[in-house]
């Protein structure tokens, strides 16, 4: 059975539990959500932009109180939960200044005469299965574009983050949402796979895992329903002989343990090239040694707790897989002993491919390093996984930097830059990281309905 409740993974103590949504509250969330579509999807495209605008302006309002909530679900430090706020103010903003733009009819040429003109409209109930790792922004990425394409929203959040699904939901109410428009379910996973069976339900979209996103793309594929699946990464994270060691150094850090290491496109893997391996290792691990997990509503912690025990238990699973098949740990390597979620920030290196922590995703404050002879092997190596959603280049050979950028088998590619988003930039992988991309123009491009419209002469 699902159990939605906020467990602080600071202290281990249980805050509250929620109630699951029974099936005669699932049905009437979809009849809700599919009466709204009726009317939503004809509106004016006006409404839709005001709609998005005092959703944007509330999340401003509330900044404070929505991330000391994350703070309490899942550990995130209160000054990232702030500018997780902070970027989703930017995404609803972003969607509501440009989507009149992204939703114009095209005018196509037509050979034999007449005219061609494809309009774009909204497919219908939508329903997003959304992940604890960044409860406010993984939800905007999917509701902005898709509420403005016109389509409405079912919203399944994480079991641990039923705070801040509640209040998500509170704000488009007070927004002036349209009834239904957005609904919150506390839903089960059986409930789940009857609501994307539902022939009032036209497509889904999931962050999470690679196993969660298997399971949810064979019940819509046996439903032919669109999905779009934000899975699982293992990013490389490059450093060239001609990159700035110290500017590679502050980016690995902040871009592999950065909310305690919990984001799928964070740098998991460093590959360095000979030249650089020495001199980065060294100041890599003195600045990961220095990182002090602490209280996450404390202004200044950078790493709070991971979000639960059973996070803890995965990565130190595999961390003590990797050390007992020989790898070195250059840095931490254990929990820590205080109740709740902790464990130390680690490196590791002489991890080989026999080890899970070669294969497997690292969810977690893990960074590995490898010390490659060339740049043609930093290549291989970056391309031996299984995933493909982001990867960094460091180098200050502009040209080599492009054109290493250009062999990496990835959905996106960071040039001297930490990984990062951004509300105009398209988000989303290959191979088995998923498929479909959020935000930017594209966020507006997966759940619409590209009509074609034919006259004669």
């Amino acid at each position: 059975m699902t159990t939605y409740a906020v467990t602080n993974p600071a202290t281990g103590k249980l805050v509250q539990e929620y109630t699951t949504a029974t099936d005669t509250q699932v049905q009437d969330a979809l009849a809700a959500a599919d009466k709204a579509f009726s009317a939503w999807r004809h509106s004016p495209v006006e409404d839709r932009v005001r709609l998005l605008h005092r959703v944007a302006n509330l999340y401003a309002e509330r900044r404070d109180e929505l991330a000391a909530i994350v703070t309490r679900e899942m550990g995130k430090p209160i000054f990232q939960a702030q500018i997780e706020v902070d970027i989703v103010v930017s995404i609803y903003r972003y969607y509501a200044e440009n989507g009149p733009k992204f939703l114009q009819d095209e005018k196509l040429d037509v050979a034999g005469g007449g005219s061609a003109v494809v309009t774009k409209e909204g497919l219908g109930v939508l329903l997003g299965i959304m992940p604890w790792n960044f409860p406010y922004y993984q939800v905007a990425r999917f509701a902005a574009p898709n509420l403005m394409n016109g389509n409405t929203i079912l919203l399944k959040h994480a079991p641990q983050c039923p705070e801040s699904a509640l209040a998500m939901e509170e704000i488009f109410l007070a927004a002036g949402a349209p009834e239904g428009a957005y609904v919150n379910i506390f839903a089960t996973n059986g409930q789940v796979a009857d609501i994307i069976a539902d022939p009032r339900v036209a497509g889904v979209s999931l962050t999470g895992s690679e196993r969660a996103g298997s399971a949810v793309a064979e019940i819509a594929g046996r439903n032919l329903k669109k999905v779009v699946l934000e899975l699982g990464g293992s990013d490389p994270f490059l450093v060239l002989d001609s990159a700035n060691v110290d500017r590679a150094v502050s980016q690995a850090m902040f871009g592999r343990f950065g909310n305690a290491g919990q984001a799928c496109n964070a740098a998991k893997r460093i590959i360095l090239t000979e030249g650089v391996h020495d001199e980065f290792v060294e100041k890599f691990t003195a600045a990961i040694s220095a990182i002090s997990p602490d209280d996450p509503t404390k202004a200044e912690t950078f790493m709070g707790p991971l979000s639960s025990v059973a996070a803890v238990d995965g990565i130190a699973g595999q961390v003590d897989d990797a050390v007992a098949k020989g790898a070195t740990v250059l840095t931490g390597g254990s929990r820590i002993d205080r109740a709740g979620a902790w464990y130390q920030p680690t490196i590791l290196t002489g991890v080989t491919d026999e080890m899970r922590a070669f294969s497997e995703e690292l969810f977690g404050p893990v960074a590995v390093v490898y010390k490659v002879s060339s740049e043609e092997e930093a290549v291989a190596l970056a391309n031996n996984s299984a995933y493909g959603l982001g990867a960094v280049v460091q180098s200050d050979d502009p040209a080599k930097a492009q054109e290493i950028a250009a062999r990496l088998d990835a959905g996106m590619v960071y040039i001297n830059e930490a990984p990062g988003t951004a509300a105009e930039l398209p988000f989303g992988g290959i191979k088995r990281s998923g498929v479909g991309r959020e935000l930017g123009k594209y966020g507006m491009e997966e759940f619409v309905n590209r009509k074609l419209v034919k006259a004669g002469k």
